[in-house]
């Protein structure tokens, strides 16, 4: 954290392997692996590129960053000490934001498997949009109660809901090759269909694969509560990588051997493999497993970024920018319980708003836009802060990476092209939806107001700190 006693005062309770779980349930989800199979399998070529375009940079960046700077809060101290306080919080601000569409689009993809097992594609498709919010806000109310009981207790959420999500796809390998084996591929795979396109909704789709390949950097924020932190992170990501890579390279093309891609959903495309799988083998049982496995995991990253970037609101309010409320910890559980909740609520009403004026498809494809967008701001000062950063001589048990600071720079330079290119493409609408003008001005009203609020938030903290750093400025300016 940016304060050394607000970080110290946290309970560092996450081993090795907490933090590879962690970084599993958020640097993947299921629902990723939907959405690359219904654009095709050149989804396959475009996750291996968006790997070396955004995972490969990222997962340098940060393990620099977090061994250099172990226990000071991640992307939002880094951005502070390579930019100055304004960029650090809305670094920050844009990052913990983020959550707020993320965290509702993660529950609907989780209450649409559990209704496409419970009915088939009738009842998902003819889905409630209460039912939808419903279970959103029921999800969050789960999270915020754990993570307010601190990692000690939300930590086995998220390490459970790694181990389930690695059961789905470990189901949809399986099936996957008992499918091909015995049927065939239902999607041709050869050199034509594997070569990515160039047409604008494929162009458009690139985006979201690239934010679908962030999320383990949110370790970072947990620094203070975790066990040799300059140790653990940078090795934890080397383990992660590979399980990441293999839930979407593998889960895709399962997917893609069960159903052709024109009759898979983003939503739903997971359950209708299942779906397939279990109507072929005569084992209903598996629609029922799988749509378990991927709603329990989906509601463990809920609980892993809640925890997690509530530490960002949790540091500002250390620094004064936010109410001195958000830095205060549960006297019992250690846990910013004003940081949790309010990001909880936040969501929550995201969840509630997206519904407005369109279909739950399309309030799906709202926060998803929302979230790429809202995501990626941030990495463009992590970034830049890892090649600021990198500069000068290393500290004593810091990560050597090989090749050094040219390999940082020329990683980092990388990781800004991607991130430019996927903020630009993802306000762009899907092409199926039946608003495109009110769904772009949601995404780009959305994003405005999230950035107009930053700045008015790290406004008034500032004069908050002033005042507070000098107790007589107030009674000095006139009325």
């Amino acid at each position: 954290m940016s304060d050394a006693a607000g970080a110290g005062s946290l309970r560092r309770v996450l081993g090795l392997r907490d933090v590879v779980l962690f970084m599993v349930i958020a640097g993947s989800n299921l629902q990723w692996v939907a959405t690359a199979a219904a654009s095709g399998p050149s989804s396959l070529a475009v996750w291996i590129l968006g790997a070396c375009a955004m995972f490969l940079p990222l997962g340098v960046s940060v393990a620099f960053l977090s061994s250099r700077f172990p226990d000071q809060g991640g992307l939002y101290v880094w951005s502070k000490l390579a930019f100055g306080p304004f960029a650090g919080f809305m670094t920050g601000w844009t990052y913990w934001t983020a959550n707020l569409p993320y965290l509702p689009g993660l529950l609907y993809f989780a209450a649409g498997s559990l209704l496409y097992a419970s009915g088939g594609p009738t009842t998902a498709t003819l889905g409630s949009p209460f039912y939808f919010m419903a279970f959103s806000l029921g999800g969050l109310a789960l999270a915020v109660y754990l993570n307010v009981r601190g990692l000690g207790v939300a930590k086995w959420l998220n390490n459970v809901g790694g181990v389930a999500r690695w059961c789905a796809m470990a189901l949809l390998a399986g099936f996957g090759a008992a499918l091909w084996w015995r049927f065939g591929s239902a999607t041709p795979l050869d050199a034509r269909s594997l070569t990515p396109g160039v047409r604008l909704v494929d162009v458009v789709f690139w985006s979201t694969i690239a934010l679908a390949w962030t999320g383990p950097e949110a370790a970072a924020f947990m620094g203070g509560e975790i066990r040799e932190p300059r140790r653990t992170l940078p090795l934890a990501l080397g383990l992660a990588a590979p399980l990441i890579a293999g839930i979407y390279l593998i889960g895709t093309l399962s997917v893609l051997v069960a159903v052709p891609p024109a009759h898979t959903s983003a939503l739903y495309g997971v359950m209708e493999a299942t779906a397939v799988a279990a109507q072929r083998f005569g084992m209903s049982w598996i629609q029922v497993v799988t749509a378990f496995c991927v709603s329990l995991s989906c509601v463990a990253s809920v609980g892993a970024w809640l925890g997690a970037t509530a530490r960002i609101p949790f540091a500002a309010g250390i620094d004064h920018y936010l109410p001195k409320s958000f830095a205060r910890l549960h006297p019992r559980y250690g846990s910013p319980t004003v940081a949790i909740a309010a990001q909880a609520v936040i969501a929550g009403l995201f969840a509630v708003l997206g519904q407005a004026g369109t279909s739950v498809k399309g309030a799906y494809d709202i926060l998803v836009d929302m979230t790429v967008i809202t995501t990626m701001l941030p990495f463009l000062s992590l970034f830049g802060a890892a090649i600021r950063l990198s500069r000068g001589p290393g500290r004593p048990g810091e990560l050597r990476i090989p090749g050094g600071r040219v390999t940082i720079v020329a990683l980092a330079l990388v990781g800004l092209a991607t991130t430019v290119g996927a903020t630009v493409l993802a306000f762009m609408p899907a092409p199926e939806e039946v608003n495109p003008t009110l769904a772009m001005f949601k995404v780009a009203g959305l994003t405005a107001i999230i950035l107009a609020a930053g700045a008015a938030v790290y406004a008034t903290g500032k004069a908050r700190a002033l005042r507070l750093s000098d107790p007589g400025l107030s009674l000095r300016q006139p009325s």
